[in-house]
């Protein structure tokens, strides 16, 4: 009971959060200032995030919602979080972090996945400096930010129990995850079927992304094992969290001369995801 209560909470504030990010409001408030800024996680220049504390009465732990932003892999930055969102969380009771993450100039996937996860496992480990609920942590974005959200609420853990390095014991397993037009799946195999489109020509992002450099390579071994296991879905089981998606337009046709970036942040990509959660009875 208290963890369904705890879930719905928690979605609860992810909701208004990803809606006031689809609204476009020019008039955007001054974002409150972090409690500690570029807090690092790794080696690389973005290997940082941003941490906003929340004290709670008696010196309780309080539940962590983590934003990660979109770009298509390609750009964007943590400095993207909402002003209003980071209110919302922390008048709810939740600290909230934004993190940067590698994009794919330096490297194909899995690097964003895998560092979204270790700064995660980071945050579990300055967890009692932080006064952080490690059993009550969420994840939140747009695009990319959702599919790496959707990746690490199905992924199996990452944590190396036997591991010489603390961080890397971590549970990398969240709570809740919600969405803005997320992709449950980046196999072009899966994009085609799903829009019966047979020649459908994927996404300009997702070709850095897996390090396409021709055509022909979307047919090779490699990339396919890729494309499977960087796709969500993939990984979805019994076992897993509640998810809330949201979309900026209904269920409209796709053809081979659909803008890539409607088909890419379709609702079917959200609706198929429920079809396959509802099957194994997730909500």
């Amino acid at each position: 009971m208290k963890r369904t209560i705890l879930i719905s909470a928690l979605l609860f504030c992810c909701i208004s959060s990803v809606n006031i990010q689809g609204q476009g409001n020019s008039n955007k408030p001054e974002k409150p200032a972090p409690t500690f800024s570029d807090i690092p996680y790794g080696p690389h220049e973005r290997h940082v995030f941003d941490l906003w504390l929340t004290k709670e009465k008696d010196g309780k732990v309080t539940p962590l919602v983590i934003y990660i932003h979109g770009g298509g892999f390609r750009q964007g930055n943590k400095n993207t979080i909402q002003a209003k969102s980071i209110e919302q969380f922390q008048a709810a009771g939740f600290s909230v972090a934004a993190i940067h993450y590698r994009l794919s100039d330096s490297g194909p996937y899995p690097i964003m996945m895998e560092d979204a996860a270790r700064c995660l496992q980071t945050i579990r480990s300055r967890a009692k400096e932080w006064n952080l609920d490690t059993n009550r942590i969420a994840c939140y974005g747009g695009s990319a930010g959702a599919g790496i959200s959707l990746w690490l609420g199905f992924h199996d853990d990452l944590a190396d129990p036997k591991s010489k390095d603390p961080i890397a014991r971590e549970s990398t397993r969240i709570t809740a995850a919600a969405t803005i037009g997320g992709q449950s799946t980046y196999d072009l195999r899966t994009f085609r079927e799903w829009f019966r489109i047979p020649d459908l020509k994927n996404h300009e992002a997702l070709y850095p992304f897996y390090g396409v450099k021709d055509e022909s390579d979307w047919e090779t071994r490699r990339v396919k094992k890729l494309m499977k296991d960087a796709s969500a879905i993939t990984h979805l089981t019994e076992d897993d969290i509640p998810v809330f998606m949201t979309y900026g337009r209904g269920d409209v046709p796709v053809s081979k001369e659909t803008s890539q970036n409607v088909w890419v942040h379709h609702v079917k990509l959200g609706l198929k995801l429920k079809e396959a959660m509802a099957k194994i009875g997730l909500e």
